[in-house]
């Protein structure tokens, strides 16, 4: 049996991928451009928190709690369907500030 063939018995369908996971529609050129941008605002808006908090000695902790909440309400606001990338990406970034920040644990 060479490498390319099936085993005996068995259907091309067994090793197709899933079926029910469907491959993304590619996107236009103006959708790509409006994703970026959005990618781009938020990255400079997490920025700007993450400056704010690290730097303003008279921020309360309170202050700071309520920035990281409006910076996840913003990026939610402008992903709604990326809520897991942001808590694998972005929310560990921010406790950790916070943490280094007001020395929480």
């Amino acid at each position: 049996m060479g490498s390319t063939e099936l085993p005996r018995g068995a259907h091309a369908d067994a090793y197709s991928p899933d079926p029910i996971v469907a491959p993304e529609p590619a996107q236009s050129p103006d959708e790509l451009k409006e994703e970026s941008r959005k990618i781009r605002r938020l990255q400079m808006v997490l920025n700007m928190v993450t400056q704010v908090i690290a730097q303003d000695m008279t921020l309360t902790v309170e202050e700071a709690s309520e920035m990281v909440a409006d910076t996840r309400r913003v990026a939610l606001g402008m992903f709604p369907e990326k809520e897991l990338a942001f808590n694998l990406i972005y929310w560990p970034r921010l406790q950790r500030l916070m943490r280094e920040r007001f020395r929480m644990q």
